[in-house]
């Protein structure tokens, strides 16, 4: 992992997202907007967009992806 800690956010919140498009990585963030879900869902999601995860996870510049 590229960031500072080594560690990608994953949040369902807005509020990281702000934060991202404020002052940009680090943190890197993953915004998942699925609306009210099970954790089950979410952990669905994340293994289902694995590769574009590990894309994301890869560039640098790039400080948050929105799934759902």
């Amino acid at each position: 992992m590229h960031g500072t800690h080594g560690f990608v956010i994953v949040s369902k919140d807005e509020d990281f997202h702000r934060l991202g498009v404020l002052h940009g990585p680090p943190p890197k963030v993953i915004w998942v907007r699925s609306g009210n879900c099970t954790t089950e869902l979410v952990e669905t999601l994340l293994r289902r967009n694995y590769d574009e995860i590990i894309r994301f996870e890869g560039h640098a510049e790039v400080g948050f992806l929105e799934l759902g």
